[in-house]
C-alpha cells in the first residue's frame, strides 16, 4: 500500500498529521528542555502526571515503599517527584506483562475487503465490546465498504511458528455504524458466527475503552498490535514512547507500517490509549511531504521513500466524548452501552409510566444547633446509604458546610473519573465535633497520667516510624505549649518527637500534638468514647446497605461503630483515609481488641499518603494483613491530611461510586 492519489482518504490524514507536527515545534522544544532540566524522559503537565500516578497507584503498579520514600522526603518540585515515580515504574514490568499482552492482542484482527473473489487486506481493527469493532475511517469509510469487509482474529503464527486458523466474521453496518472523518474512526457491529457466537465468545474477550484521564504521559512506553502490510499479526514493543499530547491526537515514536491503520495503541498496562491512524511525515515550509533524501515526495514514490518523523493516533477519550455527543436512538445507545462502565456511555434509564419521580432537591435550611444531618429520604433508592464520618478538630463547625466540603472533594474525583456526581443532601453526616471539647476529654492530657501515657505512645511510635533515632542528645529542657504537668525530660522528648514529625509532614507541631491528643482522649476515656459513638448513632440509618467513608480519628470511630450498628445495616464498603489504625497504640485499644476487621464489613479500602503524619502507621497491611485493599496517593505537601485531597483521587471516588450504584 502506498500513499497515492487513488488512496485519497489516507493521504488526507497523513498530510493533516504532518501539519500538526510542523505546528508543534515549540511544544517539542519545551519537552526537550524539560527533559534536560529534570534528566527524565517522563515529562508532562501537573494535571496529566497526577491523573497518571493516581491510575498507576490504583492498579498496584507502583510499590507502596516507593511512594513512602518520596512522600517522606521533602522534594522541592512536586512535578519532578511525580515524573520520577512514573519513570521508575516505566522501567520494570511484572512477568504478567506478557500474559496481559497476549490477551489484549487476541482482540486485534485483520480487516480485508472482498473484491472480485479476492480478499485484499486493508488494515487492522480491535474488538472493543462483545460485538463492536473499532478501526479508522480511511479503512472503512462508509456502510457500503463495511458490507464487503471481513475481520479475521487469530491471523498469526502459533508458538511453533505454524499459522493458526483464524476466526472469521462479517460486519453488520446496518445494525450499527458510526464514523468520523476528522477523528478518523469507524465503529461497526460484527455479525455473530453461524453457530450464534459473538466474536468475543470466539476469542475470549475484548479491549475496553476508558474515558478517564491518566492512561499515559509524555515519555512513557507504548505498544502497538496490528497487521502491517496485511501480514500476520505483529507487535511493536521496543523503543516506543509518547512524545507529545494534543487535544485530540497523540504523537509517538514507534515502528509501524501502513497496514497498522486501525491498530490499538496500548500503554504498558495494556489499556488502549489511542487509535493508530497515520505516520507523520516531515514537510517543507509549503506543507509538502518530503522524501528521506530531502526532495519533495511525489505520488508513486512509495511509503519507504517518505521521511517519517513520528506516528499519530487518535485519543480514545476524545472518541468516547464524541460518541457521547451524538444524537443516537435508544437502540444505538443500548449497543454503545456494551462498551462497559469505563467508557461512560451507559444507555439512559427508562422510567416506566406511573413510576414515582425522584424527590426534588431539598433547600438548605439555616441550622440552629450543631447536630448530625441525615440524608434526605429515598437517596440512592432508599436501600443504599452514603455516610461521612469526620475526624477531630471540627469543634464549632457547621455540619452542613462540612458535608458540602466532603461532597465537593468526592465530586471532584468523580468528575475526573468520568462518573456521575452526588448531591450533598443524599449524604448522612453525623457530627461529634463538639463532644471532644467537653470534660473529661478536654482535660485528659493534663490531669490523667494514664491518658498522658497513651498520648506519649502515639507520638513516640509515630516519630519512630518516621526514622527518628532513639538516642536523643542531652540539652536544656524545652517547653511545649499545651502539655503542663509533664516532667521536663519527657516534655523535651515529646517536643523533639513532635518537631521531627512536623519536619517530615509539613504540618505544624502544635497541630500534630492536638491531633494525637484527641485520638488519645478517645481511646483512653470510656466516657468520651461512649459519648462520641452515641452521638454518631443518632444519624446512622437503621437498615439498608451502607457505604461508610471515614477520615482521621473518624476511622477509629468507624471501627468501634461496627459493634453498634443495627443488625439490619450491612456495610458494603468502609473507606478509611488518613488513618492512624496502623499504630500499635491505636489498634490495640479498639473495642475489637486488635487488628481484626469486623465480619460485617464486606470490603475495606484504606487510602493514605506517606507525608500524612496521622497515617504514619500505613500501609495498614503491615498489621491488618489480608483484610483490606490499600491505595497509596500523593497529596499536596501543604495539605497532606485534608479529606478533600483524599477524595478527589479518581480511584477513591470510583470505588465509592461503584459500591453505591452496584445492583
Amino acid at each position: 500500500m502506498v500513499i497515492s492519489d487513488r488512496d485519497g482518504p489516507r493521504r488526507t490524514q497523513v498530510e493533516a498529521a504532518g501539519r500538526r507536527y510542523a505546528a508543534s515545534e515549540s511544544k517539542r522544544q519545551d519537552v526537550a528542555q524539560q527533559r534536560q532540566r529534570t534528566d527524565s524522559l517522563v515529562v508532562d503537565t501537573d494535571e496529566q502526571l497526577t491523573a497518571r500516578l493516581d491510575r498507576l497507584l490504583a492498579s498496584g503498579q507502583v510499590p507502596a515503599h516507593a511512594v513512602m520514600a518520596v512522600g517522606l522526603a521533602d522534594p522541592l518540585d512536586q512535578l519532578a517527584t511525580k515524573e520520577r515515580i512514573i519513570g521508575v515504574t516505566n522501567q520494570l514490568q511484572a512477568v504478567n506483562f506478557l500474559s496481559h499482552g497476549a490477551r489484549a492482542a487476541a482482540a486485534v484482527g485483520r480487516i480485508s475487503l472482498s473484491q472480485n473473489g479476492r480478499e485484499i487486506p486493508q488494515g487492522t481493527g480491535s474488538l472493543i465490546s462483545p460485538r463492536l469493532l473499532l478501526t479508522n475511517n480511511h479503512v472503512l469509510p462508509d456502510v457500503e465498504t463495511a458490507r464487503d469487509a471481513l475481520i479475521e482474529f487469530g491471523a498469526e503464527a502459533g508458538i511453533d511458528n505454524i499459522p493458526l486458523v483464524p476466526s472469521r466474521f462479517r460486519l453488520d453496518p446496518s445494525g450499527f455504524f458510526v464514523t468520523d472523518v476528522h477523528l478518523d474512526f469507524t465503529i461497526v457491529l460484527v455479525r455473530p458466527s453461524d453457530d450464534g457466537r459473538t466474536p468475543a465468545d470466539a476469542i475470549g474477550g475484548w479491549n475496553p475503552l476508558i474515558v478517564q484521564q491518566g492512561k499515559i504521559v509524555v515519555g512513557e512506553s507504548m505498544n502497538i498490535v496490528g497487521h502491517p502490510m496485511g501480514r500476520m499479526k505483529e507487535i511493536s514493543i521496543r523503543d516506543n514512547r509518547l512524545e507529545l499530547q494534543f487535544d485530540e491526537f497523540l504523537h509517538y515514536i514507534t515502528d509501524t507500517e501502513p497496514g497498522n491503520s486501525g491498530s490499538p495503541v496500548f500503554n504498558d498496562q495494556w489499556e488502549v490509549v489511542a487509535l493508530h491512524h497515520s505516520g507523520v511525515p516531515r514537510t517543507d515550509a509549503q506543507g509538502r511531504i518530503l522524501r528521506r533524501d530531502g526532495n519533495v515526495w511525489r505520488a508513486g514514490d512509495g511509503d519507504d521513500a517518505v521521511d517519517w518523523v513520528a506516528n499519530e493516533g487518535v485519543r480514545v477519550s476524545v472518541i468516547l466524548k464524541h460518541l457521547a455527543s451524538l444524537d443516537l436512538d435508544a437502540q444505538q445507545r443500548s449497543i454503545l452501552a456494551e462498551l462497559g462502565p469505563t467508557a461512560a456511555l451507559a444507555a439512559p434509564a427508562v422510567i416506566s409510566e406511573g413510576a414515582a419521580a425522584p424527590p426534588p432537591p431539598q433547600p438548605v435550611l439555616e441550622r440552629v444547633s450543631r447536630r448530625g444531618i441525615p440524608a434526605r429520604p429515598r437517596a440512592f433508592g432508599g436501600t443504599r446509604h452514603l455516610l461521612f464520618l469526620h475526624g477531630r478538630g471540627q469543634e464549632g463547625c457547621d455540619p452542613e458546610l462540612l458535608r458540602r466540603t466532603w461532597t465537593a472533594g468526592l465530586n471532584h474525583g468523580l468528575t475526573l473519573a468520568g462518573l456521575a456526581t452526588i448531591d450533598p443532601a443524599d449524604v448522612h453526616f453525623p457530627f461529634y465535633g463538639d463532644v471532644l471539647l467537653q470534660p473529661p476529654a478536654h482535660e485528659s492530657l493534663t490531669a490523667d497520667p494514664a491518658g498522658n501515657e497513651v498520648y506519649q505512645q502515639l507520638v513516640s511510635e509515630a516519630a519512630a516510624q518516621l526514622g527518628m533515632p532513639t538516642a536523643l542528645e542531652a540539652g536544656e529542657p524545652d517547653t511545649a505549649e499545651g502539655l503542663p504537668g509533664l516532667g521536663s525530660d519527657l516534655l523535651r522528648r515529646l517536643h523533639q518527637q513532635l518537631s521531627w514529625i512536623a519536619a517530615r509532614s509539613g504540618l505544624d507541631d502544635f497541630l500534630i500534638a492536638r491531633i494525637f491528643g484527641d485520638v488519645a482522649a478517645y481511646l483512653h476515656d470510656a466516657q468520651t468514647r461512649r459519648r462520641v459513638l452515641d452521638t454518631v448513632m443518632e444519624t446512622v440509618p437503621d437498615s439498608g446497605r451502607l457505604v461508610l467513608v471515614s477520615h482521621s480519628l473518624g476511622t477509629v470511630v468507624a471501627m468501634d461503630l461496627m459493634s453498634r450498628l443495627p443488625a439490619a445495616v450491612e456495610v458494603d464498603l468502609l473507606v478509611s483515609a488518613g488513618s492512624p489504625l496502623g499504630l500499635d497504640a491505636v489498634y490495640k485499644r479498639l473495642e475489637s481488641g486488635g487488628p481484626h476487621r469486623p465480619a460485617r464489613i464486606e470490603f475495606w479500602l484504606n487510602t493514605w499518603f506517606a507525608g500524612d503524619p496521622v497515617a504514619i502507621g500505613c500501609p495498614l497491611s503491615r498489621s491488618w494483613a489480608g483484610q483490606l485493599q490499600e491505595l497509596a496517593v500523593l497529596n499536596p505537601k501543604d495539605h497532606p491530611h485534608d479529606i478533600a485531597e483524599y477524595l478527589q483521587h479518581p480511584p477513591v471516588a470510583g470505588t465509592i461510586s461503584a459500591r453505591l450504584l452496584a445492583p
